[in-house]
């Protein structure tokens, strides 16, 4: 054990600094996408499924409620957190539908869809970037490995370079919450992406 902890630590260090130095010009493009989003009065909707799911839930709170100051709450929906929609839709339609659905009902033009998958294939955001692009709603695929269909599908991509499903997710709540911190920098303090 005190060999493999130091070297988890390692991975995923290594895997952050190699995501930032990829994708530093994207990541800057979708903090300026989400603040003009909040800007215009719009919301952010946040989907995924399992350990995806739990960090869709988990930013949307940092949004609606805060994350390191008091300050007006922001909308932000995690389409991933009632049990009624999501079994009914899968009972009576299909699982991939279980977004797709949910973005028709509650989103319109110039809201901006997040979608969390580490393989980039779940069909059920596959299916939501298709619906998304057809209501004017602008997408965003945070995804790991190659980034598999979504980066295909969606407006913009953040990839974590790994194929290891823990890297990629820890790295993904670091970037949910560098996203979270530098749009309230945007808004509240007119810092600039």
């Amino acid at each position: 054990m005190e060999k493999i902890i130091p070297k988890r630590f390692k991975e995923s260090s290594e895997v952050k600094t190699r995501f930032l130095k990829e994708n530093l010009p994207q990541f800057l493009d979708v903090i300026k996408l989400i603040s003009h989003t909040f800007e215009a009065g719009n919301k952010l909707f946040f989907f995924g499924n399992g350990g995806s799911a739990a960090d869709a839930q988990h930013l949307a709170a940092e949004f609606v409620n805060r994350y390191v100051m008091d300050r007006p709450p922001l909308p932000a929906i995690a389409l991933t957190t009632d049990t009624s929609i999501l079994t009914s839709v899968s009972n009576d339609i299909a699982f991939n539908e279980i977004f797709a659905k949910q973005l028709r009902a509650l989103g319109k033009e110039g809201d901006v869809a997040i979608g969390i998958t580490t393989s980039g294939n779940s069909p059920n955001i596959i299916k939501a970037f298709e619906v998304a692009k057809e209501m004017g709603i602008k997408t965003v695929a945070l995804t790991g490995n190659d980034g598999g269909t979504a980066v295909n599908m969606a407006d913009f991509s953040l990839i974590v370079p790994s194929s290891s499903t823990p890297r990629i997710q820890e790295t993904h709540i670091l970037i949910g919450h560098i996203l979270c911190e530098m749009v309230e920098n945007y808004l509240f303090f007119k810092v600039n992406p």
